[in-house]
């Protein structure tokens, strides 16, 4: 598991931004949207490194899908501008700090899926709410167990410590 750094910072911006930009430039839906991208070679690219380093705005970043799959006004439903930021954002997160491509990350979860995940995880920190959206589909890393372990290690260290000070407090109080 990578650790997120600057460069996947800006990619998430990147990505949040262009999904939040598809509301207004994108005449389909929300979720074709998000499909058709998250499929495209475009995201391919963002999953390598280097992508930052190529000249490719938002405006050049839509054009690019829309040529790779044609124009399209299949659908008219769109997400609010949090709800579709926030799922650009969460899509790259997970794909950049598990290390798979964006088409990995869309088979394991659907636009819609995130977008009713929105309100209650839109205030966790992106790794939490990924690691909660793999747990309840059951999906736990390899890494994730260790961590889980880790820190259920932690907190029996310091009940046990928490423990030998009560029982100090207590035997003092006899005397």
């Amino acid at each position: 598991m990578r650790k997120m750094d600057h460069y996947g910072l800006r990619l998430c911006k990147f990505q949040a931004e262009l999904f939040e930009k598809s509301i207004e430039i994108a005449d389909c839906s929300s979720k074709i949207f998000i499909r058709r991208f998250m499929l495209s070679d475009l995201a391919k690219r963002m999953d390598t490194e280097g992508f930052l380093f190529s000249a490719t705005d938002i405006i050049d970043a839509t054009s690019e899908i829309e040529s790779q799959y044609g124009l399209s006004d299949y659908g008219t439903e769109k997400f609010g501008r949090e709800e579709i930021y926030w799922t650009g954002y969460i899509y790259r997160y997970w794909a950049y700090t598990t290390e798979k491509s964006s088409k990995q990350v869309y088979k394991i979860v659907k636009p819609e899926e995130l977008r009713n995940l929105y309100f209650p995880y839109h205030s966790l920190d992106p790794a939490q709410a990924i690691e909660r959206i793999k747990e309840a589909k059951g999906i736990l890393d390899e890494d994730d167990i260790k961590r889980g372990v880790e820190i259920l290690r932690e907190v029996r260290r310091r009940n046990k410590n928490h423990e030998k000070y009560y029982v100090g407090i207590k035997e003092s109080q006899k005397e």
